[in-house]
């Protein structure tokens, strides 16, 4: 059972403060005083959080203005509403000023307009109590994220230096021993080491790659440019799986000039000719165009083949999502699309995917030149 709000009544006059306690008692505890120097005793010593401050003006010794202000190093959070026989401005402005009232009210009060007025406080109180309930939370998530950046940043040093290191001396001695004479067997042997080595040092420049980008640690040198085409900037390995399918890769790219670091652009560009070639048709065609649109330039790249389903689409640019159902057969570790994500973030663009009827088509924008 949650705990009754706890308010404080303050009024020189006895009746008065036994009054208010009779108002509120079903719906809250009451706390009572009769001078100002006897509330501020009260709230010294009493443990539990006040909700609401109730104080007359005029009283002996001390206003109710000069209390509530004394009362807002303490408990700054409470709510405090002001009793008044007097409709006097000056005091009113100084309540507002110094004590910081939620309201005033005059007296004698309106039984009805004082419960409506104190359910309002306490409501107000309590979103208060909330909010920094909230606060608390979203200061510890975002000191959550500071470890985790720091962990990211641990996480780039381990992989750049404990992998790296001796992959690279791996790749090294394989190669030396692939230069001597070795027979059908160990050549095999040295050959699948060699290409799932190259495979593994893939994975780790992507990995860090992407958590350079999430880090904000990647940059982009951007330069205006007029985009070529990609032919002549494919990998030996993309040109053989292009040929091997016999797919044809077809560019009509207009010629204006675009704001861009190249080659990131040209990565992005051959990540995506790669998955059109992977999951597109066999002997099918792979286009890549660019549009004029109004201040930039619209990259589209379209492929025959399978459709991706829209939970896919949701799914795909999450680093390191892997699905076995997803266009037919994944392979890697899922990381193709994010890079071309983060990539493209850098130019304030982002790559969209949609289904054709017969196929994908991936598309961005970049800003043209002098704009």
């Amino acid at each position: 059972m949650t705990a009754k709000p706890t308010i404080l009544c303050v009024d020189d006059e006895v009746d008065n403060v036994d009054a208010l306690e009779r108002i509120f008692r079903k719906r809250f505890h009451v706390l009572k005083a009769t001078s100002g120097r006897q509330a501020l005793e009260i709230l010294q010593t009493y443990r539990e959080a006040v909700a609401l401050i109730i104080t007359d003006q005029r009283m002996p010794e001390m206003t109710g203005v000069e209390f509530l202000e004394k009362t807002l190093p303490t408990h700054p959070e409470t709510v405090r509403i002001l009793l008044t026989g007097y409709t006097d401005l000056d005091s009113v402005i100084s309540a507002v000023n110094q004590g910081q009232i939620f309201r005033y009210l005059t007296k004698p009060w309106d039984p009805v307009d004082l419960s409506n007025t104190v359910e309002r406080a306490i409501e107000r109180y309590e979103l208060g109590q909330e909010l920094k309930s909230k606060n608390k939370e979203l200061a510890a998530a975002y000191e959550e994220l500071k470890t985790l950046d720091k962990a990211k940043s641990n996480f780039m040093i381990l992989v750049n230096h404990e992998l790296k290191t001796p992959l690279t001396s791996i790749l090294n001695f394989v190669a030396l021993l692939m230069e001597t004479k070795l027979d059908e067997e160990q050549a095999l042997f040295s050959d699948r080491i060699q290409r799932s080595g190259e495979r593994l040092r893939t994975l780790i420049e992507d990995v860090l790659l992407v958590v350079r980008a999430e880090t904000g640690q990647l940059k982009a040198d951007i330069r205006p440019t007029a985009m070529d085409g990609m032919r002549s900037h494919l990998s030996t390995a993309l040109q053989n799986l292009i040929a091997t399918k016999q797919q044809k890769l077809t560019e009509r790219l207009v010629t204006t000039p675009v704001m861009v670091d190249l080659a990131q652009i040209r990565q992005v560009l051959h990540r995506l000719i790669h998955n059109a070639a992977k999951f597109g048709d066999e002997s099918s065609e792979i286009l890549m165009e660019s549009f004029d649109v109004g201040d930039g330039v619209e990259f589209i790249l379209s492929n025959k083949g399978s459709q991706i389903s829209d939970q896919a689409i949701q799914q795909i640019f999450r680093p390191f999502f892997i699905d076995e159902d997803i266009m037919n057969h994944s392979v890697g570790m899922g990381l193709g699309l994010t890079i071309c994500q983060s990539l493209l973030r850098l130019h304030d663009s982002a790559l969209k995917i949609e289904n054709q009827a017969d196929g994908v088509k991936v598309h961005f924008k970049l800003k043209k030149s002098g704009l």
